[in-house]
């Protein structure tokens, strides 16, 4: 058979399709060192590398803010409300003057008791004059001995007479006092109960208003008991260590997520479980120079109570938290990335604390995920936590570089 040689003018008449099937075949050849499909780079993900080091275990608990000291300001004589002297919602100083009442017959009163003292004052004087003007009679015999006793007597009753006239004065005197209501501490005063014109203390002591005293504040919070027994067993075997001299400081959480910035200190933790929840109660002191936390809030205690000298920080996002366990994704020598379950100890802050199942050295993914394809290798680029991490400038930059590639060929 006679072969006949492919000239140009043969090539272009090949039909349409061969010439496009050719020409993709020849772009997706490719380079044989080619490290992903098509002939791109493997993709960059974002990682860390974990290094062990000595970290706290702390615990977010759910807690509740209560006043240093309450105070329930209340009428202790009856009487009608002539003035409130406070701004509602204001401090108010201990001893401060809250409400006046009408005190008009409490001053009648201590007028009268004043008057009832004064003449018990001149019986004493005459009692006395007369023992005195006796003693010499009855020495001489010239009066009788039941005269002497009379006079000794008489004395006697009019001391006693006295000393109920100064009970009564200071009774009345305290009446009057009692109707100007002050305040039994400082601090923040609510909202008044009362308003002029009513009538309080009228068989029962009336609530005027209260004061909380909210500088500094105290908060309350359970813990499972049963947890507080596993941290205390894993200390005394060793396997985790105590906390440091910081170990009484605990740092509060607000409803959006910040920190507070004041610092609270334990005080104590409760002896007994409650039976109904198996929660232990405890208690830390939180200061509050500027009022800007309020008695009733509901917040979020972080407090420390071990260390571990092995564990490793991990960011959040690079763990998977589910019914199975938590897993992280590792890269390995070669360069493929595999599931890897971790064993977790808490966080801090916007980290995990990871106790067990990963290596110093090894790289974690945190960022990327949407680039992982199985057994097909990564370029691993270290992650920053602030802005874009570098594994996305990769991307952008092995982006631009895949045309000029494929027109170079």
């Amino acid at each position: 058979m006679r072969r006949f040689a492919r000239t140009p003018l043969a090539v272009a008449r090949l039909p349409v399709c061969v010439l496009l099937a050719a020409a993709a075949l020849t772009a997706c050849g490719g380079g044989s060192g080619s490290g992903g499909p098509g002939g791109m780079p493997p993709l960059p993900v974002g990682v860390v590398t974990v290094q062990p080091g000595t970290v706290a275990l702390t615990t977010e608990l759910p807690g509740r803010l209560e006043a240093w000291r309450t105070a329930q300001v209340r009428a202790r004589v009856p009487g009608v409300v002539l003035k409130r002297l406070f701004t509602e919602g204001a401090d108010v100083k201990a001893g401060q003057s809250l409400f006046q009442l009408d005190a008009a017959a409490y001053r009648a009163t201590l007028d009268s008791a004043l008057a009832t003292q004064g003449k018990a004052e001149a019986n004493l004087a005459q009692a006395q004059a007369t023992l005195q003007r006796n003693q010499p009679l009855v020495a001489a015999k010239a009066i009788s001995q039941q005269e002497w006793i009379a006079s000794e007597t008489a004395l006697k009753q009019a001391q006693a007479d006295l000393a109920s006239a100064k009970a009564a004065v200071q009774t009345a005197r305290l009446n009057v006092d009692y109707a100007a209501v002050l305040a039994p501490i400082g601090g923040r005063i609510g909202r008044a109960q009362v308003t002029e014109g009513a009538l309080v203390g009228q068989g029962e002591a009336t609530l005027l208003a209260t004061i909380q005293q909210i500088h500094p504040l105290y908060v309350n919070f359970t813990q499972s008991a049963n947890e507080v027994l596993r941290l205390r067993q894993a200390v005394a075997r060793g396997t985790l260590g105590a906390v440091g001299a910081d170990a009484t400081r605990v740092q509060v959480l607000l409803d959006d997520g910040s920190v507070y910035p004041q610092p609270g200190k334990l005080l104590f933790s409760d002896l007994t479980v409650d039976p109904s929840s198996g929660q232990v109660t405890l208690r830390a002191e939180l200061p509050n120079p500027q009022g800007l936390l309020l008695p009733g809030l509901y917040v979020k205690v972080r407090i420390g109570q071990a260390q571990s000298n092995d564990a490793m920080l991990l960011p959040q996002q690079a763990v998977t938290r589910g019914a199975g366990g938590d897993t992280v994704l590792v890269v390995g020598a070669d360069r493929t990335v595999s599931p890897r379950p971790v064993k977790l100890g808490g966080s801090q802050g916007t980290q995990w604390v990871v106790l067990g199942g990963l290596k110093a050295g090894e790289q974690v993914v945190v960022d990327g995920f949407q680039k992982i394809r199985p057994k097909v290798p990564v370029t691993p680029v270290p992650w920053s936590p602030l802005g874009a991490s570098a594994a996305g400038a990769a991307t952008a930059a092995a982006a631009a570089s895949a045309p000029a590639s494929a027109g170079s060929r």
